[in-house]
């Protein structure tokens, strides 16, 4: 990882297009403003953390949603 020190005002380019400037600093709060392209997607990281977990969450059924489905499938069979 790279690490800058920046003022307000004061930006990083990132590529050709990609230009992150340091707009406020309240605190311990950032603001950042970030110009790219439309076809640079840009996430918060929690968020895209969140929703890793969610979907993994979503397509691993529970212990119990199996065992209801095999002994449905085993009913059906017999």
């Amino acid at each position: 990882m790279l690490v800058l020190s920046r003022r307000v005002g004061e930006s990083i380019a990132i590529g050709d297009d990609v230009v992150v400037t340091v707009l406020e600093v309240r605190g311990d709060v950032v603001r950042i403003g970030i110009a790219a392209p439309r076809s640079v997607t840009v996430h918060r990281s929690e968020l895209l953390e969140e929703l890793e977990r969610s979907n993994q969450e979503a397509a691993s059924p529970s212990d119990d949603a199996v065992r209801s489905l095999r002994d449905a499938l085993r009913l059906r069979k017999g």
